[in-house]
């Protein structure tokens, strides 16, 4: 079975640079709209890539090899400011990352035993 984890890197970055460069093209698909939707964005892309590079890219580096330009310069040309309902669509994707995120701990701690105790206990 292929996991995540036994592709190939070369394999990965490929997909990973692709990914990068339609987000680069879909400049129309604004940062807080994908916060919404999928709970990341350009700006987390740009801090993963920050936290995997060891130390070797700063903040604004990482920004720059995402947005493939200064984050100022991509901003002034294509940040919208974000409506309301934006706002409240982010909130809840970020908080539906922190229900997962703590998730994936208990199942981390108890595996390979039985259900975390998110899923036992629902109101813990």
């Amino acid at each position: 079975m292929t996991t995540l984890d036994s592709i190939d890197d070369r394999i990965a970055a490929a997909a990973f640079r692709r990914l990068v460069r339609h987000l680069r093209h879909r400049t129309d698909a604004q940062n807080i709209d994908l916060m919404g939707l999928a709970g990341f964005c350009r700006n987390c892309l740009s801090d993963w890539l920050q936290d995997a590079s060891g130390g070797t890219l700063d903040k604004e580096a990482a920004r720059t090899a995402i947005y493939g330009m200064p984050y100022a310069v991509w901003k002034a040309r294509h940040h919208a400011e974000a409506t309301p309902e934006q706002i409240e669509r982010m909130n809840a994707s970020v908080a539906r990352n922190r229900r997962e995120d703590a998730l994936d701990e208990a199942l981390d701690e108890s595996f390979p035993a039985s259900d975390p105790p998110a899923m036992t206990e629902p109101n813990r």
